[in-house]
């Protein structure tokens, strides 16, 4: 028996409201709220949240001393075609040389790694 249910994954990050941006320009979904909390309602998948961090200091991937503490797997179609979208929409790339595996490492506008999975 389950203790509890999922609710909400949330990313500390220095601009909420522009976070939130990104993950529905790469989600879709509707960004509600203000100020030192936003919320992502994405169809048919968990709900994201991002907090403002004062002094937030971004993960660095791969760095044994600032981790990534976790990070998401993004299941896509195309990989090419995902990874020119969220390049367009800020995201910068981390290990995307090896262009015969399966997913393709990024980092999100505040730093947090994210995955393209080929699903």
């Amino acid at each position: 028996m389950a203790l509890a249910k999922f609710g909400v994954v949330v990313l500390d990050c220095p601009d909420p409201r522009a976070l939130a941006g990104f993950y529905a320009g790469v989600l879709g979904g509707t960004v509600e709220g203000e100020g030192d909390w936003v919320d992502l309602k994405v169809p048919g998948g968990p709900q994201l949240a991002f907090q403002e961090a004062p002094g937030f200091v971004p993960p660095e991937w791969p760095a044994a001393d600032r981790s990534q503490q976790f990070h998401l797997d993004l299941l896509v179609e195309d990989l090419d075609a995902a990874e020119k979208g969220v390049l367009d929409l800020g995201a910068r790339p981390l290990d995307t040389e090896d262009r015969e595996r399966s997913f393709r490492v990024y980092a999100d506008p505040a730093g947090h790694p994210f995955c393209l999975c080929a699903g």
